[in-house]
């Protein structure tokens, strides 16, 4: 029998689908994962994972020892969209975020697209700091494509639109930031409760 999901593996839910959107959107083949405040956490197995979410979509893998459920709420279905291969996976300290980063995303091959992933991980950090990590981020990317899911409180992630959703409402917004050289496009795909029993996509299919 599959093991039942232990609370912090219950992100992939959220995550999995944001993540494939991100490599959907930049035609990527290949992706390298980049956590962010989890230097062995759920985040980097997030597609060794298998979800059955409550429209009937399943994503990750079927077999794996632990599954997750997700009830879908609203009028826009989850992409059934699976993430490509992964070929780098990282940890990096949320101490360190800031001085770690560029080297975590340049250890991810060049043919494929690195991927830095933000769970309630930024609420730690001041305003100030938050921003830098913006920037570095960008100073990150330099002459690659580099996406930057975040699943954070409402405004919490800087620059991810907060959809006129008041803070410390109860619920999390879903973000998708893609640095592409000189431009930066970020926009709110969905928004979840419950660390990610819940989900509503947001995103244009």
């Amino acid at each position: 029998m599959p093991q039942t999901a232990v609370s912090g593996t219950q992100r992939c839910a959220v995550l999995y689908p944001a993540i494939a959107e991100a490599a959907d959107r930049v035609g990527a083949r290949a992706i390298g994962l980049v956590d962010v405040g989890g230097a062995a956490g759920p985040n980097l197995d997030v597609d060794r994972v298998g979800i059955s979410y409550s429209s009937g979509l399943s994503l990750g893998d079927p077999s794996a020892g632990v599954q997750v459920s997700c009830s879908v709420v609203g009028d826009r279905p989850v992409p059934a969209r699976p993430i490509p291969d992964v070929v780098a996976r990282a940890g990096i300290e949320l101490r360190d975020a800031l001085e770690a980063l560029p080297d975590a995303v340049a250890g991810v091959p060049a043919d494929a697209l690195p991927v830095v992933v933000t769970t309630w991980a930024l609420s730690g950090f001041a305003l100030e700091r938050r921003l830098r990590f913006l920037h570095r981020l960008d100073e990150a990317a330099g002459g690659r494509v580099v996406a930057w899911v975040s699943v954070e409180g409402v405004g919490v992630a800087p620059a991810v639109p907060t959809l006129g959703d008041r803070r410390a409402s109860g619920h999390s917004i879903v973000g998708l930031a893609v640095f592409d050289r000189s431009a930066l496009r970020v926009e709110a795909i969905g928004r979840c409760w419950s660390q990610g029993r819940w989900l509503a996509w947001l995103a244009d299919a």
